[in-house]
């Protein structure tokens, strides 16, 4: 019988198994597809325009609403059931950062239909119909993740594998096609510096994808047009933590799960301010620093020399203390004895491969900048400083994703089996015995002591003993080994209590500090200050086209590098 039974649950795998299988490979094909579209669009191949690319993109977005509005009303009408639920997936913390994403690409959306209207006369329909379909996406998508984020698909496995799975790649292709636009940009405005710059021996043509018509109101299109191109960031971020979220909810259908109770971990303010002050500091000077150097690059060579120096003094400052911090919490760990949690864990799986595999973008970019310092005849002044912060982006990188990694894996503190035990017991000159203040009282250093009460801490040993008919000898006795018996446990447990809490105060400071520094180093590159374009001692080694490709595929993944990695020095503080 038990042979039979084994028998049914292997087979009955077979089915989800190739489900899974099936409805990934439908993905992958959904995604290349799209992605060559979006390929040819961008090297204007003929036949191909911007509204077949759209169109694509408008249909797989319909095709996710159904899905969605399907999956909504299947659980509204089964709300009383009761459903397995995935503690560790989709964060209030995660959530509410989507969700400010989402309102930023709201605004997107408007500028997008508001420039489709002062152009309305030369652009394709599908141009207007896009940012209202993207627009009613992005709300029920934000109420969905919202909702269901969390839930383990126990039925309709098959279907749900697909819509899922659609919906994961739908918004892949939505961020491919955001990094491609943003990116045609930055590479336009880098093309116009160098021919301010007087660079002859590069060949420079623009990509141009602007309209062939007039605006009605130039006013607003130039707002338009400019504030699309500054909201962007926001937006391609959205998309690739809706994908995340998505494909952490497909890897759960099916699962089964451990029911046990999940501590919840709040975000405290209490313990960091050394680590926020010095994260704040790092965060509003490199805000000066971006502003300084879109304003000076590409105003003339010597300006533009003097920025790429400011850029790479601060970034080399900036990213020393950054792998300090990661060293000294990593030496930290290695004084504590606490085991890791190796239980399956999809989300956490998936943050770890994240965090490596797209690290790997600004390794390349790196490494290339490091072979073109080497191999280059001629050094620029301001070349020799791309050296060492070359050098330290990679080991920043490997020391950051190191302290990730083991803090996500490292099990949270427990109270100690000797304080859950905890019984305080006083001795009181009558033969009574009574219980002084709880052991919560005791761990925070204030336990009563009046009245000439001693307590004491034991666990299998008694401090005091009721006895009928003892003598006062013993009773003193007992007494004054009580009170030695308290005095040396409790000085070890105060002192114990004191180390932990001060390792837990430095860790939470270096998580705190290393948050704000990814915010920081986020931001540059978001928003146009790339001395990888600016810098042309890799265009010379390289050539031009091929570099600018390297750039253009390595820096999205670096861009989101520090988005994730902010996303989970914030789990960790909140774990620490």
């Amino acid at each position: 019988m038990e042979k039979a039974a084994g028998c049914r649950s292997v087979g009955g795998s077979y089915p989800q198994k190739n489900a899974e299988i099936l409805s990934s490979q439908y993905g992958i094909n959904l995604f290349l597809a799209g992605l060559l579209l979006t390929f040819a669009w961008a090297v204007h191949a003929v036949g191909i325009s911007k509204s077949h690319l759209l169109s694509y993109l408008i249909t797989l977005m319909l095709i996710q609403l159904l899905w969605m509005l399907w999956y909504l009303c299947r659980s509204c009408m089964q709300r009383r059931l009761i459903r397995d639920k995935d503690t560790h997936a989709g964060a209030r913390w995660l959530k509410c950062g989507i969700t400010l994403f989402a309102v930023i690409t709201l605004i997107l959306d408007s500028f997008k239909i508001g420039y489709y209207i002062d152009f309305s006369n030369c652009l394709s329909p599908t141009e207007g119909i896009f940012p209202v379909t993207h627009a009613v996406h992005t709300i029920l998508q934000v109420y969905f993740l919202w909702c269901h984020a969390k839930d383990i698909i126990q039925s309709f496995k098959t279907l749900e594998r697909f819509g899922v799975i659609h919906s994961v790649f739908t918004n892949l292709l939505l961020w491919t096609n955001g990094v491609l636009t943003e990116s045609k940009h930055q590479l336009n405005e880098h093309k116009e510096r160098l021919i301010t710059l007087g660079f002859g021996n590069i060949t420079i043509v623009l990509d141009d994808h602007a309209p062939q018509c007039n605006c009605t109101t130039t006013t607003l299109c130039s707002i338009f047009s400019q504030g699309i191109y500054y909201l962007y960031p926001f937006n391609i971020e959205y998309h690739i933590l809706a994908s995340t979220m998505l494909y952490v909810l497909w890897k759960n259908i099916g699962r089964k799960v451990e029911h046990h109770q999940q501590h919840k971990t709040p975000f405290k303010f209490h313990g960091i301010t050394v680590g926020m002050i010095f994260g704040l500091i790092v965060l509003t000077s490199t805000i000066a620093i971006v502003v300084v150097y879109l304003i000076q690059i590409g105003r003339s060579k010597i300006k533009s020399e003097l920025a790429l120096i400011m850029f790479y003094l601060h970034a080399i400052f900036v990213l020393a203390l950054m792998c300090t911090a990661g060293i000294v919490a990593l030496l930290i760990y290695r004084l504590e004895a606490r085991s890791l949690d190796n239980s399956k864990n999809p989300a956490r799986k998936l943050d770890a491969e994240l965090l490596v595999g797209t690290a790997a973008g600004s390794w390349l970019l790196s490494w290339g900048s490091i072979l073109a310092i080497i191999c280059a005849q001629a050094h620029p002044k301001y070349t020799w400083y791309n050296l060492p912060y070359s050098v330290l982006v990679i080991i920043e990188k490997y020391i950051q994703n190191l302290f990730i990694i083991e803090s996500i894996h490292r099990e949270q503190e427990k109270v100690n089996d000797d304080i859950k035990t905890l019984r305080i017991v006083t001795i009181s000159r009558g033969s009574t015995l009574s219980l002084t203040p709880s052991y919560k009282e005791i761990y925070n250093g204030r336990a009563a002591r009046d009245n000439g009460e001693v307590p004491c801490l034991f666990k299998g040993s008694i401090c005091g003993r009721e006895n009928g008919g003892g003598g006062g000898a013993k009773e003193e006795t007992s007494q004054e080994n009580s009170s030695v018996m308290h005095s040396t446990s409790d000085f070890s447990f105060y002192s114990r209590n004191s180390v932990t809490n001060n390792k837990r105060r430095i860790l939470k400071n270096i998580a705190a500090f290393l948050f704000l520094c990814n915010l920081s180093l986020w931001i540059p590159p978001a928003f146009g200050c790339r001395p990888e374009y600016d810098n042309g001692l890799e265009e010379i080694v390289f050539g031009f086209e091929p570099w600018i490709i390297v750039v253009n595929l390595a820096m999205p993944f670096s861009i989101f590098y520090r988005m994730h990695s902010a996303a989970s020095l914030f789990e960790v503080n909140c774990k620490t």
